[in-house]
C-alpha cells in the first residue's frame, strides 16, 4: 500500500444526552492520547465529524485535568487543552462523508458519550467500510466502536461479524451512572453484530484488542494503547 503517513480522526458533534439534561461530547483524552502517540511517530492527523463544524467537549473529561492544574501538575491532556491552535481544530471540523479515504492510511473513532447519538451516521458507516475494504486500518476506542455497529462490507455482512473487538462495557456504563441515559448497550449491540467481544477483568482497566486491521480499545485508559497499536501496524513494511 502506498503510505500517506496521515490518519483521519473522527469526533462527535453531539453535546447532550437526548433523554436527560446532562452535557456530553468528545472525551478529550481519547483524542489527545492517540494524537500524542501518532504525532510523535511522524504521522499527520486530520479531524472530521458526522455533521462537520463545532465539536463539544464532555465537561467530565476535563474535571481531572483541572484538579491536577490546581495543584500544579500539568497533564498531557491539560497541555493540549491549553494549546489554542490545537483546540481551534475543534471549532469547525470537516464533514466525514466528504473526506476522501484514499488520502489516509487509517481511521480512528474517538469516544465520549456524544458519539452514541451521531456515530450511527450512514455517511460514517460508508467511510469506515471504504477504509477497511481498501486495506486500511480501522480503529476505535471506548464508545467509538458504536460507529462500527452499522458498518457493512460489500459482502453484505457486518464488519464486526466474527472479529475480536472491545468497547465500553455495560458494567462501566453502570459505574458511570449513565445506564439510564444512553440510547443503547454498546457491549450487547457489538455482540449482536457478531463481534467476539472481550473486556478487561476490572472495569476501567486498559484493554486493547487487535484483529488484523481492526483495532479497538475498551475505555479512556485504552486510547494510548490503540494509538501505539495503529502506529506499530503502519510501520510494518
Amino acid at each position: 500500500m502506498n503510505r500517506k503517513n496521515r490518519i483521519l480522526i473522527v469526533v462527535t458533534n453531539a453535546g447532550e444526552y437526548e433523554k436527560v439534561g446532562y452535557r456530553t461530547g468528545l472525551w478529550l483524552g481519547e483524542l489527545t492520547h492517540f494524537w500524542d502517540v501518532a504525532e510523535e511517530a511522524g504521522f499527520a492527523l486530520d479531524i472530521a465529524s458526522p455533521s462537520g463544524g463545532y465539536v463539544p467537549i464532555d465537561p467530565e473529561s476535563l474535571m481531572a485535568q483541572e484538579t491536577a492544574h490546581m495543584i500544579g501538575i500539568e497533564t498531557a491532556v491539560q497541555k493540549r487543552y491549553q494549546d489554542r491552535a490545537f483546540m481551534d481544530q475543534l471549532r469547525d471540523t470537516r464533514k466525514v462523508s466528504e473526506v476522501d479515504p484514499s488520502d489516509y492510511d487509517a481511521i480512528y473513532l474517538t469516544g465520549g458519550h456524544g458519539v452514541m447519538f451521531d456515530f450511527t451516521d450512514e455517511g460514517l458507516a460508508k467511510q469506515v467500510a471504504e477504509f477497511f475494504e481498501a486495506g486500511k486500518i480501522v480503529s476505535a476506542v471506548c464508545h467509538g466502536p458504536g460507529g462500527l455497529l452499522n458498518v457493512k462490507l460489500s459482502s453484505g455482512g457486518y464488519l464486526l461479524k466474527g472479529r475480536k473487538a472491545t468497547g465500553f462495557s455495560w458494567r462501566e456504563e453502570e459505574l458511570a451512572k449513565r445506564a439510564d441515559a444512553v440510547p443503547f448497550n454498546l457491549e450487547e449491540e457489538m455482540k449482536k453484530r457478531g463481534a467476539e467481544y472481550t473486556k478487561a477483568m476490572l472495569p476501567y482497566a486498559a484493554h486493547v484488542i487487535e484483529d488484523g486491521r481492526l483495532i479497538t480499545g475498551q475505555n479512556p485508559k485504552s486510547a494510548r494503547g490503540v494509538g501505539e497499536a495503529v502506529v506499530k501496524q503502519l510501520r510494518k513494511p
